[in-house]
């Protein structure tokens, strides 16, 4: 193998003109999470409930606890959902493009947002559950990371694309059968299928550059 087609190290990380959408999510994750380690523990506290989409939030300003919510990382800046995210995101946006990326990222975090929470809430109403879970702590980037997980190995070579999806499912399974937070962690599972549910829209080529306008003003 020559030496320039050794894999570079570096197209792991997001870069502001390869991967726009990744690199700045990445600095805004990056803010937010000096900003939880750094800040007054209670104002910190009060900002992760204000930003939780549990049922009480969902129902009260839903539009706004979905978007918060996805600007902290539970678990801080060193917890393998915050690694997977710069890899995987900066894998998929190379390969789909950073609208395409978004839309996974965003449409995974949002629909297993709701089909989680959806169901605790009717849970509480029917008396299976304590009231109390309506305000469950509920934040963090691990739905739309797993979207874009199971995104992306529709469009790696099948030698890489079926060890990844199999090993994250195990991975997801496993959460869900032995995890003592079973909503978090079918939400995950949940947001990996959605994925994998994108791989024929992912797979479509994007359409070509408009052509530039040529002004003849002077």
């Amino acid at each position: 193998m020559s030496r320039s087609r050794w894999p570079k190290p570096w197209r792991l990380l997001p870069g502001p003109r390869t991967t726009p959408f990744t690199f700045g999510y990445t600095l805004l994750l990056v803010a937010t999470s000096l900003f939880a380690e750094h800040a007054d523990p209670e104002l910190v506290h009060r900002l992760l409930q204000a930003s939780s989409t549990d049922v009480e939030h969902l129902a009260q300003a839903p539009l706004l606890v979905l978007v918060a919510s996805a600007l902290w990382i539970a678990g801080g800046p060193a917890s393998a959902y915050a690694v997977a995210f710069l890899i995987v995101l900066t894998a998929l946006e190379r390969r789909a493009g950073a609208l395409r990326t978004a839309a996974v990222f965003f449409g995974g975090h949002v629909i297993a947002t709701l089909a989680t929470e959806l169901p605790v809430g009717a849970a509480v109403a029917l008396g299976h559950l304590p009231v109390d879970a309506l305000q469950r702590l509920d934040y963090g980037i691990s739905f739309g990371v797993m979207a874009c997980t199971g995104a992306l190995a529709g469009l790696l070579p099948g030698w890489a694309r079926w060890p990844l999806l199999g090993g994250v499912t195990w991975f997801a399974v496993s959460n869900l059968l032995l995890s003592g937070d079973p909503v978090s962690d079918s939400g995950h599972f949940l947001a990996l299928v959605l994925g994998t549910l994108a791989w024929p829209l992912l797979r479509r080529p994007r359409g070509p550059r408009p052509a530039a306008i040529v002004s003849g003003r002077c």
